[in-house]
């Protein structure tokens, strides 16, 4: 008796795989979003002009959605991207690459500024903590800025793996589908044969 071979069909590199692709993109910008919520900035205020009081405080604490507004708002557009690219056509990943990785870039740029000048970066927490800007100040950093950029540089690499581990993808999306279909004759999967449900075909 001669036995028979089953075709699993192409491996898929472990890179490229949908689930940890699309999982690493939302990590890394949930990392990002949650590097915004802790302390960017510590300010010790002047006493000379604020008072004995507040300078023996713990000194002003910024966090990094007020040190870099712009990050916040970047790591949920990296989030949404990425959620996207698990469901998104072809051409339609391209567009969420560039999206995301426009992000990154502009994560990676924010936080870097903060790390460049942490002065600069803190003065509008201090004029609305003290109603007083331009006053002698020193302020150091913390590790979460730093945490933010690693994380966006990270994020912008993950986005550049999209369009070429989306060839190991299955077809998802009704475009998809009906493009299959055409090549073989057949309903492609589940989305084709509700599509061709609801125009009063019956896809059986």
């Amino acid at each position: 008796m001669s036995g028979t071979v089953k075709s699993t069909g192409p491996v898929v590199p472990p890179w490229a795989r949908k689930s940890s692709l699309v999982l690493l993109i939302v990590v890394l910008a949930l990392a990002v979003f949650g590097a915004t919520t802790q302390t960017w900035l510590t300010v010790r205020l002047d006493a000379g002009q604020l008072g004995q009081a507040v300078a023996n405080r713990d000194g002003l604490q910024v966090q990094g959605s007020k040190a870099a507004t712009a990050v916040t708002a970047l790591a949920l557009v990296a989030l949404a991207g990425g959620l996207a690219a698990a469901i998104a056509g072809k051409v339609a990943r391209w567009v969420i690459t560039v999206i995301i990785l426009l992000a990154a870039a502009g994560i990676v740029t924010a936080a870097g500024t903060v790390l460049a000048d942490p002065l600069a970066a803190a003065q509008g927490s201090i004029a609305a903590a003290t109603g007083i800007s331009g006053s002698n100040v020193s302020v150091a950093t913390t590790v979460f800025p730093l945490l933010a950029v690693i994380a966006g540089a990270l994020l912008g690499l993950s986005a550049l793996l999209v369009v070429p581990a989306s060839r190991h993808w299955k077809s998802r999306t009704k475009y998809d589908a009906a493009a299959v279909k055409a090549g073989t004759g057949g309903p492609a999967d589940e989305i084709d044969s509700w599509d061709r449900l609801t125009r009063g075909d019956d896809p059986t």
